[in-house]
């Protein structure tokens, strides 16, 4: 039983011959080397739909959090630095009424997209394919391309799985399409992100302020430039974490577990021809 912190690769194997399950407590298995546990009949299984609707919590909590500045006013109470009232003190970007971008239109991002009709939000995403029941049940409209989702959303939020052709799919240039005004939202896999462009992207103004789950190398530590900028809100890669929806992983992952190794149907297998 493996935990994204875990590299399952042909090392791994190699120095565990008699492995025929490696059993993922997450929904993404990048940290595992498919085709390597398929060459050598190893079962991949993995925790999915548990961590959906409590994900998408904690990236709505991260939509509000970075466009009101949650975490910036509590730091200037801290500082004694709140000293009066004023027209533009500590002013912040809508939500209700804006345009949320969408990178990653799977049940995650359903799941976000459906939270924001309650903010009476027009829904933009951009997918390998297009989701017509996306469309049908929230009226989210699909976006062809990146460029055009970066360039109308007020916010972003990017919900994609990690592979060879989303890794460093954020950079400079897609930073410089955003708005000036535009929160973006991480809340996949860090190496999605170009980090030390960011860092530059954010103190030229776009985006206006970034909300992080996930980061290129974990744990991230406390000197990284990003966590000295005033318009970052990071947190560490707690998406699922709560009690219950870790105690249902868990669960997830043992019966998974149990079931290959008892020659059950196995529930979530992700390469299942091994079997």
């Amino acid at each position: 039983m493996t935990m994204l912190t875990e590299k399952v690769d042909t090392e791994f194997l190699a120095a565990a011959p008699q492995c025929k399950v490696v059993d993922n407590m997450a929904v993404g298995y990048d940290n595992v080397d498919v085709p390597v546990l398929i060459e050598h009949n190893v079962l991949l299984t993995n925790t999915p739909d548990v961590l959906t609707e409590t994900t998408a919590d904690l990236v709505w909590a991260l939509i509000l959090a970075t466009a009101r500045r949650i975490v910036e006013g509590q730091k200037t109470i801290e500082a004694d630095d709140w000293k009066t009232w004023s027209p533009m003190f500590m002013v912040g970007q809508d939500v209700f009424g804006a345009t949320l971008g969408i990178v990653g239109a799977g049940r995650i991002g359903a799941a976000v997209a459906q939270r924001a009709t309650g903010f009476n939000m027009s829904i933009i995403y951009y997918n390998r394919r297009p989701v017509p029941a996306l469309e049908a049940q929230i009226g989210a409209t699909y976006c062809q391309d990146l460029d055009t989702l970066l360039t109308e959303a007020d916010i972003v939020v990017t919900l994609v799985p990690l592979t060879d052709s989303t890794r460093g799919m954020f950079g400079a240039r897609e930073f410089a399409l955003m708005k000036p005004t535009a929160p973006f939202i991480n809340a996949a896999r860090g190496p999605m992100v170009k980090e030390m462009e960011l860092y530059d992207a954010l103190q030229h103004g776009r985006p206006w302020v970034a909300g992080l789950n996930v980061f290129e190398q974990e744990p991230i530590r406390a000197d990284h430039p990003l966590l000295s900028l005033p318009n970052v809100i990071a947190v560490p890669h707690i998406g699922s974490a709560t009690v219950a929806t870790r105690t249902r992983m868990a669960t997830v992952a043992a019966t998974n577990l149990v079931a290959a190794l008892t020659r059950q149907a196995v529930p979530n297998a992700v390469n299942p021809e091994v079997l």
